[in-house]
């Protein structure tokens, strides 16, 4: 395979489709509105909670969604973390709650760095964020993560132009 320079990020005047990046252990995928990242059971708590930062400081809009089962009571203390209470209600077993977790409160990320870890004792790990990144922030994004030890992209993908122009027609 080819091996893909940072200078292919910014001298393509092609808007991207989307991006791959990481190494062994984590791989992230940004795209426009998603980040995608699978975490194997490897990775070193330090390295999760570095690209959780990376993410908050390029787009602090940034935001996951968690669903769990739980007491009641427990609602409570996951909204001390900082998540955010989107719904909740009565189940078999508890309260199926999901929470907003923003990246723009430090309290919350540290949680989700938490719950990363404890879920990574056991099997690898998916987790889709939301953003509103755009080309530029996929490129400042990568700027931060690949001081990441052993990151590097994987692929890109551009727009092609036939989506170019339709889109370009759907706006008229």
């Amino acid at each position: 395979m080819e091996k893909i320079k940072k200078n292919d990020l910014t001298t393509s005047n092609q808007p991207l489709s989307s991006i791959e990046m990481g190494r062994d252990d984590v791989n992230l995928i940004c795209t426009y509105g998603k980040i995608s990242i699978w975490f194997g059971r490897k990775v070193p708590d330090l390295v999760i909670g570095k690209i959780l930062i990376a993410i908050s400081n390029v787009d602090p809009a940034t935001i996951h969604e968690y669903e769990l089962v739980c007491d009641f009571e427990k609602i409570t203390e996951y909204e001390s973390f900082g998540f955010i209470l989107v719904s909740y209600a009565k189940v078999e077993g508890g309260y199926r709650a999901t929470f907003h977790i923003p990246f723009t409160s430090k309290k919350a990320l540290l949680h989700l760095t938490e719950l990363i870890c404890n879920e990574l004792r056991v099997k690898n790990l998916n987790l889709d964020l939301y953003w509103t990144g755009d080309d530029s922030d996929i490129i400042r994004l990568f700027d931060v993560l690949r001081k990441i030890d052993k990151w590097k992209i994987k692929s890109i993908s551009y727009k092609e132009e036939s989506q170019l122009q339709s889109f370009e027609k759907d706006i008229d």
